[in-house]
């Protein structure tokens, strides 16, 4: 059954995934929350939990490890004292390189026996069915991915 197989393949994507990042002592959290103030600029903690969809409890710890490695910092909102403001520090910037580096070698070990135009198929075609899922009226109410 797809069901199935798309279960099965997600679970075998994980692991790599996670055993790639493992292997430069981060977490797909950390990635996700340095490629997002990349991408954004500094922010708040209740900003990037919404833009990265880690639950507000794991975003505490997540950039307490960041910030406890050099790779993020926290300082205090001029605009409201009691907010605090997450900013991407170099450090942060070659971490994120390195992770991008992992996450590719997932992506290629995950996807080693399809060829070019098999993978960008299989992609445009899970895209097609996220899409679709994702534009559902009950897809609101489902928890996040």
């Amino acid at each position: 059954m797809p069901s199935w197989l798309l279960t099965q393949t997600g679970n075998h994507a994980h692991r790599l995934v996670t055993d790639e990042f493992a292997s430069v002592q981060a977490r797909g959290y950390h990635y996700r929350l340095l490629a997002t103030l990349e991408e954004f600029g500094p922010a708040s903690q209740a900003a990037l939990g919404r833009r990265t969809e880690i639950h507000v409890s794991d975003m505490v710890a997540t950039v307490n490890e960041l910030a406890g490695r050099g790779l993020v910092e926290r300082a205090p909102d001029p605009a409201d004292r009691r907010r605090n403001i997450i900013t991407l520090t170099d450090a942060g910037t070659r971490q994120l390189r390195v992770l991008e580096e992992r996450l590719a070698a997932s992506q290629e070990a995950l996807l080693a026996p399809l060829s070019a135009e098999e993978r960008q198929r299989l992609t445009a075609l899970l895209s097609t069915l996220l899409d679709h899922h994702d534009r559902r009226p009950d897809a609101a109410d489902s928890p996040s991915r």
